[in-house]
């Protein structure tokens, strides 16, 4: 195969977080390498190369055992095929990789990305694929199975987040005294004191917190995922704190707009750890659903 020998990058395909490297042999996850037998190796690299297409358990019987070896073909082949979805974390009863079609062999059904026109993985692009915008050959998310966004989209939204804190946070340090005479007026003494005490602890401590994200997001730091997924404990309570923070203008907003206001903000830091993940799929380090 000429073409991919002269094109390193054509003898490499990535799906999810996975990638397969045929010059090396490997298959690695998030950059780190898998063991994996060679006849499950050679499975994954056949079902690659015809992504999308039905792969006959003769077309995996010609490529593996050659005609003259004496071997329990379907006993092999189903060892090999269940342990390369073991290192992929697949599952024959619901499938994201490789789909079992009974009697008749596999098929790869997740979408494969940089592989090349010309070399290993080639396939010619069906109807769909000509236009990049049709919704059903957005690739998906490896863990939260929805089409990934440009991710100068994510990163935007994730930095507009931030921004808003920020503003939330200044706005209600330097009008300080208003937020007191606020909670005095339903409020004892010592309690408006304590939550306006609270609102500048708390507001302290975000501005730095907002800073670091936004200055991340913008130089576009690689491990922001998984720093974020480590403060992501504390971030939650700093921002449940704050999102009663409408509640203080019932007077001015109304009761109804408070209300809405606040349930909209109870649910931003989990859509700030959805982009995050959208963003930086390769390093995030995922929570258990």
């Amino acid at each position: 195969m000429p073409a991919s020998q002269g094109n390193p990058s054509a003898r490499i395909a990535r799906f999810g977080v996975f990638e397969l490297d045929l010059s090396a042999g490997e298959l690695r996850k998030n950059g780190a390498k898998l063991r994996l037998q060679e006849q499950p190796f050679q499975v994954l690299a056949l079902l690659l190369e015809r992504a999308g297409e039905v792969v006959t358990r003769e077309d995996l019987r010609l490529k593996l055992w050659p005609a003259d070896t004496f071997v329990d073909f379907d006993h092999s082949l189903n060892t090999a095929v269940n342990k390369l979805r073991e290192a992929l974390g697949d599952s024959a009863s619901s499938p994201r990789y490789i789909e079992t079609l009974a009697r008749r062999g596999y098929r790869f059904i997740a979408p494969v990305q940089d592989h090349v026109a010309t070399g290993a993985f080639a396939r010619p692009p069906s109807a769909t694929e000509e236009h990049p915008g049709h919704p059903s050959t957005s690739m998906l998310h490896p863990d939260l199975e929805v089409p990934i966004p440009r991710r100068g989209l994510t990163r935007g939204l994730f930095a507009l987040a931030q921004l808003m804190y920020l503003i939330f946070y200044l706005v209600a340090l330097f009008r300080i005294h208003a937020v007191f005479a606020v909670a005095d007026s339903f409020l004892p003494g010592w309690g408006a004191a304590v939550l306006t005490a609270a609102v500048m602890v708390t507001a302290g401590a975000g501005i730095p917190l907002r800073c670091y994200l936004l200055s991340a997001v913008g130089f576009d730091y690689q491990r922001l995922a998984e720093k974020f997924q480590q403060m992501f404990p504390f971030i939650l309570a700093l921002d449940q704190l704050w999102a009663v923070a409408p509640f203080l203008l019932t007077q001015k907003i109304g009761l109804g707009a408070a209300f809405a206001a606040s349930a909209a903000l109870l649910y931003v830091p989990f859509s700030e750890r959805t982009l995050v993940r959208m963003a930086y799929i390769a390093n995030a380090k995922h929570p258990s659903k």
